[in-house]
């Protein structure tokens, strides 16, 4: 019987390259497993590459791993197949940094989102404003605002950002924190960015309030854009977080669900947000459904991308890199990317899995086993590979210093150590 998929990609390592394996992937959307290009032929590309090389059009069924592969293999064999580096995927003019880039529109980023949440009792305006004192990374909004300006160059507009999509930047920031403030509450987390979570501070129930706050006065920022498409597509976030929340609640007990399981919980508990706010902004200035693709698609790989790096760092950092202590996920009793690579060379792994590490020892026996595999450098080339798609993606838009500040951006991503 053929084996699990990721234990095929090692098998074959020596006879082909890790990209090859890693781009049979391409397009997991998180979406019930389902794998979608969603790229229409003949659409204009502002990439180097020539048109025959355009990737077509595609309608796949549920994505089963290990057929798949199976009907790959002879291509993934292929000895003229060479591993692809992000940094020559774009051109060599010299990229602009991408914080330095976005700063002007994020100067006051936090000031509006504070305004937003303007109430009169006391206590509730400080627990609102707790986390947004602008010592997060504010990834979310750098990238909406870099997407809305290269957005805007290439639908031949001034690269000036819209107030739409300005505010969506803004909802971004307010949707990704409130979830923050609830999460903390569901994993019983004590410190965040580096601080007392609120539910720590105040206890659960004004933990609780606060988040529900944020969202409320969010989606009231929402309904000013004035544009139902948006609205519709900004509220699939919110479902995405419930539906993911519930989803990081279960396991699965066949290794191959299992994976899915978790790409697919990651997409919307992670890069849901990301992947609908860039296709928010790039709804209110082109019609076109294929720019509205590139930008989902950009955003849901830098997304899957950025949180498989997180699950790395959680067994490669330090807790005073990451803000929140080392083996967080295990503790938890959550079977991220290196565990789950992890357990096709310690079978031993799989009980542990099953009961959510919960014995004794569960979690520092795991924590070993994932140090002695290759499952933080498998999951690091996963990684690898979604941010080599979000670069594929948004090189399909005109070139302009702020697209290529994306691609930096996401270069960034795939090299942070905290």
């Amino acid at each position: 019987m053929a084996g699990p998929w990721w234990s095929r990609c090692r098998s074959w390592s020596s006879n082909c390259t890790r990209a090859a394996v890693f781009e049979s992937l391409r397009g997991l959307s998180g979406r019930s497993g389902a794998v979608t290009e969603a790229l229409t032929p003949g659409r204009a590309s502002w990439s180097s590459r020539p048109r025959s090389e355009a990737q077509p059009s595609t309608n796949l069924k549920i994505f089963n791993f290990t057929s798949s592969l199976n009907r790959l293999k002879p291509r993934l064999l292929c000895p003229t197949l060479q591993p692809c580096c992000c940094r020559t995927i774009h051109s060599d003019a010299k990229v602009q940094d991408p914080f330095t880039l976005a700063q002007k529109d994020l100067t006051s980023l936090y000031d509006d989102i504070k305004k937003e949440l303007f109430v009169s009792k006391e206590e509730l305006k400080f627990l609102c404003d707790y986390y947004f004192d602008g010592k997060g990374k504010a990834i979310r909004p750098m990238i909406v605002v870099l997407m809305a300006r290269a957005l805007n160059i290439h639908s031949n507009r001034a690269g000036d950002l819209l107030p739409g999509q300005r505010a969506i930047a803004m909802i971004s920031e307010m949707i990704h924190t409130a979830s923050l403030v609830h999460d903390d509450v569901i994993d019983g987390s004590d410190k965040r960015r580096g601080k007392g979570t609120i539910h720590e501070v105040w206890g659960e129930r004004k933990a609780i309030l606060a988040g529900d706050f944020i969202l409320s006065a969010a989606s009231l920022a929402l309904a000013r854009i004035g544009n139902i498409t948006v609205v519709k597509v900004l509220s699939q976030v919110i479902e995405d977080l419930v539906r993911g929340e519930f989803m990081q609640l279960g396991s699965k007990e066949n290794e191959n669900e299992r994976f899915k399981h978790y790409l697919e919980k990651t997409f919307k508990k992670t890069a849901s947000l990301i992947a609908n706010s860039c296709k928010a902004v790039s709804i209110l200035v082109n019609p076109d459904p294929d720019v509205h693709e590139i930008a989902f698609q950009f955003g849901k790989n830098v997304g899957i991308a950025f949180q498989l790096v997180d699950d790395v760092l959680d067994f490669t950092s330090g807790a005073s890199q990451l803000g929140k202590p080392s083996a967080a996920d295990l503790k938890l009793g959550l079977a991220t990317g290196p565990v789950l690579f992890a357990c096709q060379q310690f079978p031993e792994l799989h009980a542990m899995i099953m009961r959510r590490f919960s014995s004794d020892g569960d979690v520092d026996r795991a924590w070993k086993y994932v140090l002695q595999s290759d499952g933080v450098e498998q999951t690091s080339f996963l990684a690898r590979h979604y941010g080599q798609e979000a670069i594929r993606h948004v090189r399909m838009l005109r070139p302009s210093p702020e697209r290529d500040a994306l691609i930096r951006l996401t270069e960034m991503v795939l090299t942070r150590d905290k």
